[in-house]
């Protein structure tokens, strides 16, 4: 018992011995917590470096963008082939994608060699031998009838400005084909396959780093798969980058997978103080002298060859083997990675290790075995320590474009090593947690690795190809050609002459209507004047003065909800509740005795026969309260007035918060001549020659005309360019048939139309994976403040998420994009429109007044306006497009239908004095 004992401790001690002895003569091998953190941080500044314009030419670490831009979604289907070149054999498979409810993939396969003469030979004939296998599968797999996409796992450097497009831009491993660096590999397969015309037919869709391959393999099993990392021969890792970081590549609109090409790193001197001499003396002899240092220090290639230099310095040293060294340790490539891997089984360790070392001519003793499996256990736990620090630092860079405290990601792994090594995969994941803890990582092995994986990467961009066909169709019916433009404005000047003359006005859509309004302000005005402003779901009553000489407003205002039974209830309960608000207002004010002129804003189409009266034509935006439309809201409002009985106002004018908003920037430029509101409706006005309004009396001077252009287009005139989703929103409107321009311009209707056709791509299933939430069933749920939001430049994908994901829409990052984009058309359109028929009007101003070229401002209000982010300059560059005689200056309005209000009043009660005076 005492001799077993003996025995233990013995053993113990010269484990221990040997392992100490081994620590110090490898002490640089061995990298501590804070080395690693150093390397991950060296790592992150690469990576930064690779991604940017200027700094990726001498980036070593290349970030090579792949133009992968979408991961499986398990909606593939189909028959595809994969190509697999990179490694020690050569693999062709054909994959089917089934989608049938659950992720479903079959595959055959069959691995052709890859001979020295062919790899280091011509790069011509690499590719026909390429062609010939290909051939050769199809004829036994009796395939040669049929039509395949193809993906090509290329597991080289290369730069890609295309999917189907690779140029090589140096070779790895043991490849040396001449001929082929700098040229498109695609290309030179495409041409090596012309040969076998009768026997392949295929399109090359994608050209697929072996990294790539293996995150989407991966991704299709998992969605949360968006790192792929490769520890075999060679290593290497991509992930998926957001556009908007990637220099390289045009466009800033979701992400992109790039390949790291991580092998590189060190290239340029950044890891000198942790390269060994043993690192140093591996590189001198290699292929490539200088390159790929950080692939040399991990990969399965180099381990075996490291874990012999480094026996070869310990015998001559007289640390091993007393000093007795064989022929066989000599021999380059003589220890292999599988060899290492042997060494370091749990159990059977030390057996294979003595096995091994005896087969390479040396007698080894137990404390030789001990040491040289300590050695093996250095040179490998340095290599998974290595890709930890670098995966660590892919990973935050992922949580933090996420702008997340907590990441839960996976990531794709493949390679020999990361498979056959016993200790490696368990060593890599606990580094890898321990450098980012605040990442949540799930290891996931790739089934049939890379070359599954350029056959899922086909499959998708077939998918995406097709669906991109079918959202294209459906954006193209908002594209409006100039031609069509040029008709929408002829079409809108015919209308505006129909609605002058006193024969077509009654059939006219665009009614034309007068406002009595002769005048625009001088500067002159002066006094107190009251405002009331209804247009919407609030209401206000402004108190305003205006100085003269100074053109000097100041307004104080206050806001009164209007509710829905109001607003759809009875005109009197409507009109009482306007004179509620105003004397709220005048108590508010102190001003409750006070008889001041007072200017109506009533946004609604009405006829008026004089400045103070107007009736209503018809209710819109929402109102619907009985008793008013054919009656005079002046007369409504006065009677109001007097059942309250409380005090008296002397009501001016009536006008409409176009008119409001033209003479608001009237007051600062003389030249304003034409109002314009986009915002929940859609109005404009301009001053008229009296000669060409049939419906007034007299000739002399202007008068401002209060287009209620929104009806336009109500007569079928523009049906050619309305959509199904315009006639959709149409028919589920309170006016059926009714303001057809208007529901195709303004605020109130554009979030409505991007809703409908939501809801059709998703019935394709081209968006939300085919699934139409509750809430995209309900009616007005996409507000027009979304489309401002979602086409914000500033506004990365992320943020659409969330603004989807309030609307109760789970939406990828390729989903974002397309509602983007949808958002985009409907505004785009919207604005060209209202482009075309300012043109029209700023034309007519022009002819009318015989000249060459008319200088003129348009005063402009409403929230699509000012806060949708493209849609002023969109609206502009249309009016320059259509009418270039015209220089249109566009000026913002401040409160037109308050201060406008008021301003009209000032300029009728001036207008009013002149009279009297003369």
């Amino acid at each position: 018992m005492f001799a077993v004992h003996l025995m233990a401790f013995y053993f113990t001690k010269l484990k221990e011995d040997q392992i100490k002895k081994v620590d110090r003569f490898l002490y640089h091998m061995r990298l501590s917590d804070e080395t690693l953190l150093d390397i991950m941080a060296r790592f992150q500044a690469e990576m930064q470096k690779g991604l940017g314009k200027d700094t990726n030419p001498t980036a070593s670490v290349k970030m090579l963008p792949t133009f992968v831009r979408a991961i499986p979604d398990g909606s593939e289907n189909g028959e595809f082939l994969s190509l697999d070149l990179g490694g020690s054999k050569f693999r062709v498979l054909k994959v089917q994608v089934s989608e049938e409810g659950k992720r479903n993939v079959q595959m055959e396969s069959q691995f052709y060699p890859t001979p020295n003469e062919i790899i280091r030979g011509n790069g011509t004939q690499l590719f026909e031998y390429v062609a010939d296998c290909l051939a050769d599968f199809m004829k036994t797999k009796g395939l040669k009838q049929k039509k395949f996409p193809l993906g090509l796992t290329f597991s080289f450097p290369c730069r890609q400005t295309k999917l189907e497009e690779g140029i090589l831009l140096s070779w790895t491993k043991k490849f040396k084909a001449r001929g082929v660096q700098n040229t498109d590999v695609v290309r030179s397969l495409a041409n090596a396959m012309k040969k076998h015309k009768q026997d392949i037919d295929v399109d090359i869709l994608a050209l697929v780093n072996d990294t790539v391959g293996t995150m989407m393999t991966c991704a299709y099993d998992d969605p949360y798969c968006e790192v792929g990392v490769i520890i075999g021969t060679g290593t290497n890792a991509c992930y998926m980058e957001d556009m908007s970081n990637i220099d390289l590549v045009e466009g800033d609109e979701g992400r992109m997978c790039i390949n790291t090409e991580w092998g590189a790193f060190g290239d340029d001197g950044a890891l000198e103080d942790i390269r060994t001499e043993f690192d140093r003396e591996l590189d001198l002899g290699s292929l490539n002298p200088g390159k790929q240092l950080f692939e040399k220090m991990i990969s399965g290639l180099y381990l075996g060859e490291l874990v012999r230099l480094i026996l070869l310095k310990m015998a001559k040293a007289g640390l091993l083997f007393g000093g007795e060294k064989s022929s066989a340790l000599h021999i380059k490539g003589k220890i292999e990675t599988r060899h290492v891997a042997a060494m370091e089984k749990y159990k059977e360790g030390l057996a294979n290790t003595r096995e091994i070392l005896t087969d390479l001519g040396l007698e080894p003793s137990e404390a030789d075995c001990i040491a040289v499996q300590h050695v093996c256990t250095i040179v490998s736990f340095r290599s998974a320590n290595l890709c930890a620090a670098a995966l660590a630092a892919i990973l935050t860079r992922l949580r933090e474009n996420k702008k997340l405290a907590r990441l839960r990601t996976t990531v794709g792994m493949d390679g020999t090593l990361y498979k056959i090594h016993p200790q490696y995969p368990k060593r890599l994941h606990k580094v890898v947690r321990k450098l980012v803890p605040n990442c949540d990582v799930r290891f996931l092995l790739s089934e049939s690795g890379s070359t599954k994986g350029a056959a899922m990467v086909t499959a998708v961009a077939s998918r995406v190809q097709a669906q991109r066909k079918q959202i294209d169709k459906v954006l193209a019916l908002f594209q409006l050609t100039r031609e069509q433009l040029e008709g929408v404005q002829d079409k809108m000047r015919v209308e505006l002459d129909y609605g002058l003359k006193r024969d077509t006005h009654p059939l006219a859509t665009v009614k034309m209507l007068p406002t009595y309004v002769r005048g625009m302000p001088d500067g002159t005005e002066k006094g107190k004047f009251l405002a009331l402003d209804l247009g919407g779901t609030n209401f206000r009553v402004l108190l305003v003065k205006i100085r003269s000489g100074w053109r000097s407003v100041r307004i104080y205002n206050k806001i009164f909800a209007i509710p829905l039974e109001i607003m759809q209830g009875t005109g009197e309960e409507l009109f009482d509740h306007i004179v509620q608000c105003i004397a709220d207002f005048l108590d508010y004010m102190g001003l409750k005795g006070a008889q001041l002129p007072l200017g109506f804003t009533f946004s609604f189409p009405c006829r008026q026969a004089s400045i103070d009266k107007g009736t209503l034509i018809e209710w819109t935006k929402g109102f619907k309260a009985t008793d008013c439309e054919g009656e005079d809201v002046v007369d409504m409002l006065r009677e109001a007035i007097k059942r309250r009985n409380e005090f008296d106002l002397d009501i001016v004018a009536v006008v409409n918060d176009t008119v409001g908003t033209m003479m608001t920037c009237g007051y600062e430029d003389p030249n304003c001549e034409v109002g314009l509101i986009a915002g929940t409706g859609s109005n404009m006005c301009y001053m008229e020659e009296m000669r060409n309004i049939e419906l007034v009396e007299g000739d002399e001077g202007k008068m401002c005309i209060n287009t209620e252009w929104g009806g336009f287009g109500d007569n079928g005139c523009i049906d050619d360019i309305r959509t199904q989703y315009d006639k959709e929103v149409d028919e589920g409107s309170l006016n059926p048939g009714k303001q057809r321009y208007e529901k195709m311009t303004s605020g109130m209707y554009l979030g409505e139309i991007v809703r409908q056709i939501l809801i059709d791509l998703t019935k394709q299933g081209l968006l939300f994976r085919g699934q139409i939430s509750e809430r995209l069933r309900t009616r007005g749920i996409f507000e027009t403040k979304f489309l401002s939001q979602i086409e914000s430049d500033r506004l990365a994908l992320l943020q659409v998420r969330r603004i989807l994901q309030q609307l109760g829409l789970d939406s990828t990052c390729e989903d974002s994009i397309v509602v983007k984009e949808v958002c985009g058309a409907v505004s785009r359109r919207a604005a060209q429109l209202y482009g075309a028929g300012l043109a029209a009007i700023v034309e007519k101003r022009r002819e009318d007044q015989g000249l060459e070229h008319l200088k003129i401002t348009v005063g402009v209000d409403g929230t699509l306006y000012k806060l949708h982010p493209h849609f002023s300059r969109i609206l502009q560059e249309t009016v320059k497009e259509l009418a270039p005689q015209c220089d249109v200056t566009f000026m913002l309005s401040e409160d037109g239908s308050g201060k406008g209000a008021a301003l009209i009043t000032a300029v009728a009660k001036r207008l009013q004095q002149a009279r009297k005076e003369n």
